[in-house]
C-alpha cells in the first residue's frame, strides 16, 4: 500500500547522507582518531615486514572544554609494557594527562579515556586526536564507495578500504543496517501517521456513544419503554446506513485530500456523492417529523446510539488494520550479503606499482634528456666551431682510462697520475701529439713562446689538456715550463705529487724569487710553477710588473711556456695573462659548452685586444646523432705487444 520505488542513484545518496552515516559515526566513535606512530616514509613498511605492527582501539575519549581552545591539540599515548597494556597520555607539551590500563576507564581533570584494546611493544607511541562530527562524516563519505551491480538492477555494492579488517567490517555492517532500518521506518511512516490520527479520535467517539446510550435509556425509563413501529424501524435503518456512508466518505476524504486538490476529478466526485447523501438525510428527517413525538424522540436517540456505535466499531477495525500493516512492513530494501574482508590485500598492488614506476621513470628520463637538450644545446661537432671563424687545432677523444685514474685517486686519496705517463698510447694523448705539431707552426708568427690555455666555463678539462700537453711536449726534448695561473682554484700540483704552496702568488707578492718557485715535475725537461697560497686579489697581482718580468724570464729560459688560467667568462685573469702570451688557445668541451658561450668568450678576449688562435675540442664522444669529419677522430694504431 505504501511501497515507493526509488532509483539506485537516490538510494546511494541516501546511504551517504548524514542521517545514515551520522549514526555509524556516533555508534563506533569515529570522531576519535587513533593510530600508531612509525618512522617517516619507511617506518610502516618495516613494521609490516618485521611483524611489529601496533594496533589501538579507542572506545571512548572525552576532553575538557579548554582543550578545544589550544593551538596544538595533538595527544600522544605511550605504551608502558607489553603484557598489562598500561599506558600514559601526554599533551603536546609532554605533560602527563592521565595513566590507565586497556579495558578500564581512566579519567583525570576532565580527561576520560577508555582503551578497548592495545597491541604493541613497550615504548610504542600512538597519536590521538578528536575531530568534529561533521568532519568525521565527511571523511567517511569520501572513503565509502557505492556502486550499482549491473545495469538498473537496483543491487548496490558498498566497499571501504582500510588497514584493519574487523573495523572495516563493523563500519560497513552498521551502515547497511542503519540504511535498512531507515527504509523500513520510511515505509511505515504513513501508516503510523494514520494510526496516530485514529487513536486520537477514539476517546471522543467512545464518549459520544456512551452519552447517546445513557440518554436513550433514561428517556425509555421516563416514558415506560416505548417501542418503535415498523415504519419507524425502517426509517431508523435507512438513517443509520446514511450516517455510515457519510462517515466512510469522511475517511476517504481525509486520504484523498493528502494526494489531490479539490479540483481533481476524484475529489469532486467524492464531494458530489457526499452532497447526494446529505440531501437524502434531509428528506428522511422530514419524514421523521410526521411521526408521533414520543416515537420521534426514541427514533432520534436510537439513531444516535447506533450511528456512534457503528463509527466506533469502524475506527477500532481501522486501528487493528494499521497495526497489522505497521508490524508487517519490511520496506523495499534487503541486505543480501554482510560485509566481509578480502583474504589478500587490495592495496598496494606491487606488480602494478613496479610496472608504472618503471614506465614513469623511463618517461621522466627521456623527458629530462629532451628538455636538457632543448635548453642546453652543447657543441657536438668541430664544424660548428669553425663556422664562427675559430680553427680547431685538436679534437681530443674522451678517455676511459682517465676516468679510471680519477676514480682511483678519489678512493685512495692519492696524487692523480698523468695519462701521458700512465698510458702514452691512449687516443687522447695521440691527439695532443697532433696539437703539438699544429701549435709548432702556429707559434712561428707569435711574439714569444708562451701559450695560454683558457676556456669559457669551469669543468671543461683545461687542466687535463695543459698537464698532458706539457708532458707530451717535454718528451720531444723541449724544455717546458707549466704555470698554474689559476690562483683561486688551481690544482695542477695534484698531477705531479707537489704541494700548492711556494708558488706564483708568493712570487708576485714579493715573498719568493722566480728561481724559488720553479719545481721539478718528476718528468724529464718539465718544470712546474704551482698557484701558491690563495690571495685576496689575484687579478691585481697578475697586473703587477713582477708577472711581466716572470713571463720574460720564462720565455728566455724555456723552449715552451704553458700557462693554465681560469675561465674567461668567470674572471678577468685570462685577459691579463693573454696580453703577455704569444699564443692563446681556448678549450671547449663536447656537449657541454654551447656555441654562444664560445662566441662570448672570444668576444671577451677581443675586447682586451687578444686574438684567439684556435680551439681545442675536448672529451669528444661517439654518438649516433653526431658525425665527424676526416681528421677529427683518431683510431688506435698500436702494437699488440706492450
Amino acid at each position: 500500500m505504501f511501497a515507493q520505488e526509488s532509483s539506485a542513484t537516490t538510494e546511494i545518496e541516501l546511504i551517504k547522507s548524514r542521517m545514515v552515516l551520522g549514526q555509524t559515526v556516533d555508534k563506533l566513535n569515529l570522531t576519535t582518531i587513533a593510530q600508531p606512530q612509525y618512522l617517516p616514509v619507511v617506518g610502516k613498511g618495516l613494521a609490516r615486514l618485521t611483524g611489529d605492527q601496533a594496533y589501538i582501539d579507542v572506545g571512548r575519549l572525552e576532553l575538557p572544554e579548554r582543550w578545544y581552545h589550544l593551538q596544538d591539540q595533538s595527544l600522544t599515548l605511550v605504551q608502558l609494557d607489553d603484557e598489562n597494556q598500561r599506558y600514559e597520555l601526554y599533551d603536546a607539551d609532554g605533560k602527563v594527562l592521565l595513566e590507565g590500563v586497556a579495558g578500564l576507564l581512566a579519567e583525570n581533570n576532565g580527561y576520560k579515556l577508555f582503551i578497548t584494546y592495545l597491541e604493541g611493544k613497550q615504548g610504542q607511541e600512538y597519536a590521538l586526536s578528536k575531530i568534529a562530527r561533521i568532519d568525521a562524516i565527511s571523511r567517511l563519505q569520501q572513503a565509502l564507495s557505492i556502486s550499482e551491480r549491473g545495469k538498473q538492477t537496483g543491487i548496490l555494492h558498498l566497499s571501504l578500504e582500510g588497514e584493519y579488517k574487523p573495523v572495516i567490517e563493523r563500519i560497513l555492517n552498521d551502515i547497511s543496517q542503519n540504511y535498512f532500518l531507515q527504509n523500513v521506518a520510511r515505509q511505515s511512516a504513513e501508516a503510523e501517521k494514520s494510526l496516530e490520527f485514529l487513536k486520537g479520535h477514539l476517546p471522543d467517539i467512545k464518549t459520544s456513544l456512551t452519552v447517546a446510550e445513557d440518554t436513550l435509556n433514561q428517556y425509555r425509563q421516563e416514558n415506560e419503554s416505548v417501542d418503535l413501529g415498523l415504519e419507524a424501524q425502517a426509517t431508523l435503518k435507512v438513517m443509520v446506513e446514511l450516517e455510515a456512508q457519510l462517515n466512510e466518505l469522511t475517511f476517504k476524504e481525509s486520504e484523498v485530500s493528502q494526494r489531490f486538490t479539490p479540483d481533481h476529478p476524484a475529489y469532486r466526485s467524492l464531494l458530489e456523492k457526499r452532497e447526494t447523501l446529505l440531501k437524502e438525510k434531509q428528506r428522511m428527517n422530514q419524514q421523521i417529523q410526521k411521526l408521533p413525538k414520543t416515537q420521534r424522540e426514541v427514533l432520534r436517540m436510537t439513531r444516535d446510539v447506533e450511528v456512534n456505535q457503528q463509527i466506533y466499531v469502524q475506527l477500532l477495525n481501522k486501528v487493528q488494520e494499521l497495526n497489522i500493516m505497521k508490524a508487517g512492513t519490511v520496506g523495499n530494501v534487503r541486505i543480501v550479503d554482510s560485509a566481509q574482508s578480502y583474504t589478500n590485500a587490495v592495496k598496494p598492488k606491487k606488480s602494478l606499482i613496479v610496472l608504472l614506476a618503471t614506465l614513469v621513470g623511463g618517461m621522466l628520463s627521456v623527458a629530462f634528456v629532451l628538455v636538457k637538450a632543448a635548453f642546453h644545446k652543447g657543441v657536438e661537432s668541430p664544424d660548428e666551431i669553425e663556422a664562427i671563424g675559430l680553427p680547431v687545432y685538436a679534437s681530443v677523444p674522451k678517455s676511459d682510462m682517465q676516468l679510471q685514474l680519477n676514480q682511483l685517486s678519489k678512493r685512495k686519496k692519492a696524487a692523480e697520475k698523468l695519462l701521458a705517463e700512465t698510458n702514452p698510447a691512449d687516443l687522447s694523448v695521440e691527439s695532443l701529439r697532433g696539437l703539438r705539431t699544429s701549435l709548432h707552426f702556429a707559434m712561428m708568427e707569435a711574439k714569444n713562446n708562451v701559450v695560454m690555455i683558457s676556456g669559457p666555463a669551469p669543468g671543461i678539462g683545461k687542466s687535463f689538456i695543459s698537464t698532458n700537453f706539457a708532458a707530451v711536449a717535454a718528451k720531444t726534448g723541449q724544455k717546458v715550463l707549466l704555470v698554474d695561473a689559476d690562483m683561486r682554484k688551481g690544482y695542477l700540483q695534484k698531477h705531479f705529487g707537489l704541494k700548492w704552496d711556494g708558488g706564483l702568488s708568493e712570487m708576485l707578492s714579493g715573498k719568493l724569487t722566480i728561481e724559488q718557485i720553479v719545481k721539478h715535475a718528476g718528468i724529464e725537461n718539465l718544470e712546474v710553477v704551482t698557484r701558491g697560497q690563495v690571495p685576496p686579489n689575484p687579478s691585481e697581482l697578475l697586473m703587477h710588473p713582477r708577472f711581466k718580468e716572470f713571463i720574460e724570464w720564462a720565455s728566455d729560459n724555456y723552449d715552451l711556456v704553458i700557462i693554465d688560467t681560469p675561465p674567461v667568462l668567470a674572471v678577468t685573469d685570462p685577459s691579463i695573462v693573454g696580453a703577455l702570451a704569444g699564443t692563446t688557445l681556448m678549450v671547449a668541451r663536447f656537449g657541454q659548452n654551447t656555441l654562444k658561450e664560445i662566441e662570448v668568450a672570444q668576444g671577451r678576449f677581443e675586447q682586451s685586444g687578444i686574438e684567439v688562435k684556435g680551439v681545442i675540442f675536448n672529451a669528444i664522444e661517439k654518438k649516433a646523432s653526431s658525425s665527424y669529419g676526416y681528421g677529427y677522430y683518431n683510431y688506435a694504431y698500436t702494437s699488440e705487444k706492450r
